[in-house]
Formats: structure tokens, sequence, C-alpha cells
């Protein structure tokens, strides 16, 4: 039996650990999908090329406003497409040649197909070729990510529908699609669709979209997106079926009774599950949580010395910003087991790239009442900045929170145009323990610029000014 110094299961970030300072050790890298991961093939990247493309096919909907006259006459959806695959796909390819036939990874096998564990440190992998593979290691990386969960819906696979991996390959825009689901994944490709011509259906089993979020945010986008599409709020689906015409019946239960609907497409975007139930994890001692993510330590390893996991495998962010930080964390561990560094979740934001696009970090404004924090909050409109005037902008706002004893901020949560970028200084503040009132006071802020929206949120905090 062969066996390694390490094997990585998994090539998005686990991808990055292996570098030139892994030379000297013996390396094999395991990959049951396409190289890369889910960032590159089909999340973050992809969807947000195509969310670009849905803003830019979007703003004839507005430019009125500033009296700038527009129409949009065609959304030619095969190039947008392969623009974007015609990008990506090779990058996917060009790493795994990287990886197989490159000098630099002389030391590293690849093995193409799916690897389970039949022994603590043993795995088998049911290669692509149809060949299996048997091998073990001192040390494994579990870097196995996850994929679209699948509800129990009656007829769902029966009448076929797309996941967030599939739905961005259609050959042709649809008329009609429904969405099921409330989350970021859900309001990104609603956006999407929607601003392409497609009658979108949103059917969320929940009273609010993005349910998640800070509930303003929550309140406020909902309001917005049942202006831009067909929401079903409270909406349970309970069967699928395929139609002669090859259209899709979707049955669903509310408050005042049934509802059915008729579409193209159908997209299932109810989240994302942890790959550890295909890698048989029983056998390691790996623990897992109710949820079938793997549980690990400060340091990113598991129960099991020499067995490590990061990515969305074990964490519940399922972000690619975090896979990379663990990512960072277990190949400094890997190297220097004797001198280990610990994870830093503190402060991990994300965003959603929706229309508008909303970006948060910290606590919202509910955690912080349950976890007894004495707190103020404060909210800056973009319609009240001179940025936000050029934007016509009348639903955007930013929310600070900060502890009212520490002046300490403890959340932001802001919705409207780039805020994604506009909400980085908060992180970076949050991130090095600086205060509101030294963060908004003690730099300079440019003014006319999207980021004077914090600033002014700062200030309105009711903080003393020594704090």
């Amino acid at each position: 039996m062969t066996h390694y110094d390490l094997v990585v299961i998994g090539t998005g970030s686990g991808n990055t650990i292996v570098n030139r300072r892994f030379a000297d050790w013996k390396v094999a890298i395991v990959e049951r999908g396409t190289f890369g991961g889910t960032c590159l093939n089909v999340g973050c990247i992809p969807t947000k090329m195509f969310v670009h493309a849905a803003d830019v096919a979007a703003t004839p909907s507005v430019s009125a406003r500033f009296g700038v006259d527009e129409q949009l006459l065609d959304v030619r959806w095969t190039d947008v497409r392969d623009r974007i695959f015609g990008r990506i796909d090779p990058i996917a390819a060009g790493g795994s040649e990287y990886r197989h036939h490159n000098p630099d990874n002389a030391n590293v096998t690849v093995y193409d197909g799916t690897g389970r564990f039949t022994g603590v440190k043993e795995l088998t992998v049911e290669n692509k070729d149809g060949t299996s593979s048997v091998f073990s290691a001192d040390r494994f990386v579990i870097a196995a990510g996850s994929r679209p969960i699948v509800p129990p819906i009656p007829g769902l696979v029966e009448t076929g529908f797309h996941t967030s991996n599939t739905i961005m390959r259609l050959e042709e825009l649809p008329r009609r699609l429904a969405i099921i689901g409330s989350g970021f994944v859900a309001a990104e490709f609603a956006h999407v669709f929607a601003s392409f011509g497609v009658d979108v259906t949103v059917i969320a089993r929940s009273k609010e979209l993005l349910r998640h979020e800070d509930g303003d945010i929550a309140t406020g986008y909902t309001a917005i997106a049942r202006q831009k599409y067909d929401v079903r709020l409270q909406h349970e689906t309970v069967r699928v079926e395929r139609r002669d015409d090859g259209s899709i019946l979707l049955g669903m239960l509310h408050p005042e009774g049934s509802d059915e609907l008729v579409v193209d497409e159908l997209l299932v975007a109810v989240g994302r599950e942890p790959n550890s139930d295909l890698l048989n994890l029983d056998v390691t001692g790996v623990e897992v949580d109710h949820e079938g993510r793997v549980l690990v330590d400060k340091y990113q390893q598991t129960n099991v010395d020499g067995i490590y996991a990061l990515g969305d495998v074990t964490n519940p962010h399922q972000l690619k910003h975090v896979a990379n930080h663990e990512a960072r964390v277990v190949k400094h561990n890997l190297l220097n087991p004797d001198d280990r560094i610990e994870s830093d979740h503190r402060f991990v934001p994300h965003a959603v790239f929706s229309s508008p696009q909303i970006a948060a970090v910290g606590l919202s404004e509910e955690q912080a009442a349950e976890r007894g924090i004495p707190y103020v909050t404060a909210t800056q409109r973009y319609a009240d900045i001179a940025y936000g005037w050029a934007m016509e902008d009348t639903t955007g706002f930013a929310k600070v929170i900060a502890d009212a004893t520490t002046g300490q901020i403890v959340g932001c949560h802001v919705m409207g145009p780039q805020a994604p970028t506009v909400i980085q200084p908060v992180i970076q503040a949050m991130s090095f323990g600086l205060d509101a009132y030294t963060m908004a006071r003690g730099q300079y802020w440019i003014h006319p610029a999207m980021s004077e929206l914090i600033e002014n949120a700062l200030l309105k905090l009711d903080l003393h000014p020594k704090r």
C-alpha cells in the first residue's frame, strides 16, 4: 500500500495548502468533482460575473431618473454564459494540468475520484477511470466542501430541477422561473434572471426573505424584492410534476389555503450541506455535529491527531474567504507542529450580491439584545449623503451597532450600492479594536464618496466623544 506524508481531500481552498514548502513531502490530492472547488466552478466567481452582467442589463430600467433614456434591446444569454465559463473552465483545467503534470509537483499525486476512508488513516478512491486506489497517510486535510440540499418534495427528482451547480449552464433563458428558497443564493439568482427579462417567482417558507440578516435588512430587502419579483411568502412546496407540454407545475400550501404555479424551469436554492457523509468518517473516529459538519479545534484539527478539516465541510459560514483563512492556518500548523496558530472567526463578514447589494459583519441587533449587550445603534441612509443624491438611491442604508460601554463596534449592516465594499472599513476597525468614535474622527473620509455613509452612521451613535 502506498503511504503519503499528507493527503488533501478537495481542490478548493485545500489545493492552496500544497506549495513549494511541501516539496520534500510525499503528497496526494483527491478530487471527486471539477478541479478548483465550488467557488471557482459553480459558486462565488461565476455567480458574481453573472450578477455584473445583470447589473448592466438592469441599468436602462432606472436610467430615466437621471435624465438619460435607455433601452435594453436584447440579452444574448449564450454569449453571457460563454464569456463567463470561457474564462473559468480553462482556469479549472489549468489547475488540474498543473497538479498532474508540472515538474513543480513531482512529489504530488492527484487522484480524480471519490475518496472514502476505509481505516483511521486509510483512504480508498474510486477513480473516474473505473479503477480504485488504496493508500494511507500520516496526515489528512478534509476540505471536501458542500453540495446543494435537495429537499424531499414529492415529484421533485422525477420532474427534474436545477441547483446553483447547473442553472448557470442553461442552453437558453426560460420565460418563467421559480426559485424555491429565501437565502442569498435565491436572492442573487432572482436578480440575475429577472434583469435578463425572465418572470421570476420566489417561493419561501419563511415570513421574510434573507431572514438570517439583521431584522431591518430582512424587512427592507423583502419589501424591495416584492416590487421586483412575484414573491410567495409562507408558501411550502408540497408537490412538483412535469406536464405534457414540458412545463413544470408546483403545488404549494400557505396559511390561506393552497396555490399552484406553472413555470418553465425550477431552481432549488434552500441551502447547502457538508460532504462529510460521503467520506465514511465513522471508521476514522472523526466527530461531526448533528448537521454533518466536521468538528475541529482552534487549530482546525479534528479530534483525531493529524486529521485537519477546513471550509464548508466544517464551518457554517460556507464562505470562500473563511475557507482561505482556515487553509492558511492549516498550512502553517502542518509545517510548524510545535508553533501552531489559531483560526480567527471573531468578525466574519458576508455579502449578498442581490439587488440591492447587502453586506454584514458582527452581530445583528437581535443578537446583541439576546446576548444582553448594552448597545446603541445608528442608521444612515444613502439618500442623505451627497453621493447617494448622485445615485438617486432611496432605499439603501447602513446600520451600525456599538457597545454603549466601550464604544467598540459589535455589528454593521449595509444595504445598497457597493455594500460589500462600503462595509470593509468597519471590518478593519472591528478586527483591530478601533472604537467607533476614533474611527469616525481619527481619519479623513473622502468627500463626497460613498464611504461617508459609514462615517455619518458612526457619528450618529450615542457615544461619549472620549470613548
